[in-house]
């Protein structure tokens, strides 16, 4: 798979590289901000009993 988005990114080796990170950090940034918090109260740890 990263091989397949390094073959298509266009450029040289360092604005491949600079567009590589700028698409890891747009990730992590969905991951956070949207993804991971609509997750989070359907998650069963909030319920949690011990005995």
């Amino acid at each position: 798979m990263y091989s397949w988005i390094w073959r298509h990114l266009p450029g040289s080796p360092a604005a491949k590289l600079l567009q590589a990170l700028l698409l890891i950090t747009a990730v992590v940034a969905l991951l956070m901000l949207v993804v991971f918090p609509w997750v989070e109260p359907r998650l069963p740890f909030n319920s949690v009993t011990t005995s």
